[in-house]
């Protein structure tokens, strides 16, 4: 994409609101160099952090620390760039970006340096968007998977796609001219076999795609059942540690409790909500009130039930009342009680596991159904954290790639569904981006990335 220039100066905090042992103001534009000499007194080294006193407009100093200036194109946005690190106070950090503020700049815009790293060709839209998932992963493969992508791991196997795809279009429409050969060019080129490994690349990369989703926003896994059944006693097994209150009086659990667990690095967000039962306790049917709202958003609900009891025509209520197309798994609870083994029953009626929260008899069990449910499967280091804008032009490009394949006996149809999934593909990586879905994707970073 061709850069867009940038006239102007901006300047931000970088570090996180609050206090700490260190602040960072970030600037960037162009001739920056006169600029830190006003901040420092003195001219700035390329790549070198130097000690140094920051000033105001009198020469007094407001902060002391290190500057570092990056001149063009060598630098994170491809522009020149100033770092202030200085000390973390949230009013010195303040001052000192007023100070930058007074010098020319303004005010950043929600991640406008990353966005101008991408407009001047220093990242594509994909790894723009890992820096976002980098600050924000919640698990260990997560952040690794962040790294890769921004490293253009990603990047790189979308333009390794894509080049084939316009490898094979030059070939089919080369040959438009010559129909009386068509037949023979799709035998000699092997066209048909060089299509089908570039769906499998990209079925691969949709795939691994699908399981990075996962390690990006996780399940939303809700405890649902009459009180007393163990759901509380679930969710400290599954966090492995007492977060939540457990008694024998029932109604203990008023409110939604969240955890956030991790199984094979994805995050399960796991609700314990209320016990669903008729009750005059107003702080009770309060907290069941915020249960059927819990129930609503889940990804995934635990049904757990008692062992020990018979069906009731409460519980009959419940399920009956459970949102339809939500996956459901039911775990009866207390087998220790009941004298049963853990294990996993499948039938009509979907997934039954026998647990006993109590002891953590079967939780491997639970553990093993929610991955399922989730469609993991192992994939090491190779898994992308993907968006859903991503999955969705993987979709649609493997889509096209199929449908090429279905019109093999006319060239011209080939050769434009290879087109459109080529540019499925670019909108990932930035090729083809409208500047709206630009304002959407960098409006969503913090200020000062």
């Amino acid at each position: 994409m061709k850069a867009e220039r940038q006239p102007d100066t901006i300047a931000a905090i970088a570090t996180a609101p609050g206090r700490g042992g260190i602040g960072v103001v970030r600037v960037s534009g162009s001739g920056l160099g006169e600029f830190a000499r006003a901040l420092t007194g003195r001219d700035p080294e390329a790549r070198v952090a130097r000690f140094a006193r920051f000033l105001d407009e009198a020469g007094e100093a407001i902060d002391e620390g290190l500057v570092l200036f990056f001149p063009a194109p060598g630098s994170f946005t491809g522009e020149d760039v100033v770092e202030l690190q200085g000390h973390g106070g949230p009013v010195v950090l303040q001052m000192l970006l007023e100070r930058c503020l007074r010098l020319g700049a303004r005010m950043a815009e929600p991640g406008e340096f990353t966005r101008r790293a991408f407009l001047n060709g220093k990242l594509d839209l994909a790894q723009a968007e890992s820096v976002v998932d980098l600050i924000e992963a919640s698990t260990a493969a997560a952040a690794r998977s962040a790294v890769r992508s921004l490293s253009g791991r990603f990047s790189e196997e979308i333009h390794r796609i894509r080049d084939g795809l316009i490898d094979l279009r030059m070939l089919v429409e080369a040959t438009l001219d010559f129909p009386e050969e068509e037949i023979e060019f799709l035998e000699r080129t092997r066209a048909m076999p060089r299509l089908a490994e570039l769906q499998a690349q990209l079925e691969g990369v949709l795939d691994r795609a699908r399981q990075g989703a996962l390690l990006r926003s996780g399940l939303n896994v809700v405890l649902v059942g009459e009180p007393n059944v163990g759901k509380s006693s679930l969710l400290n097994q599954l966090a492995g540690e007492d977060r939540a209150i457990v008694t024998e009086i029932a109604g203990t659990t008023r409110d939604a409790l969240r955890e956030t667990i991790q199984i094979e690095g994805i995050p399960l967000h796991i609700i314990d909500t209320a016990g669903l039962r008729d009750t005059v306790d107003t702080v009770e049917r309060i907290g069941i009130e915020r249960t059927w709202r819990e129930i609503q958003r889940a990804d995934v609900i635990l049904r757990l039930i008692d062992s020990t009891a018979s069906a009731s025509p409460a519980s009959d209520g419940i399920d009956a009342r459970l949102p339809p197309g939500v996956e459901r798994i039911v775990v009866a609870n207390k087998i220790d009680l009941a004298g049963q083994a853990a294990q996993r029953v499948e039938d009509d009626s979907g997934v039954r596991l026998l647990v006993s929260a109590r002891t953590g008899a079967g939780m491997e069990l639970v553990r093993a159904e929610l991955l399922r449910i989730a469609g993991w499967h192992a994939h090491g280091e190779d898994v992308i954290l993907a968006r859903e804008r991503h999955l969705l032009a993987l979709r649609e490009a493997l889509i096209h790639v199929r449908e090429a394949g279905a019109q093999s006996r006319a060239l011209e149809l080939f050769a434009e569904e290879l087109r459109l999934a080529q540019d499925s593909l670019g909108e990932i990586t930035g090729e083809f981006s409208a500047d709206d879905l630009l304002g959407v994707i960098f409006s969503r970073f913090c200020i000062g990335k």
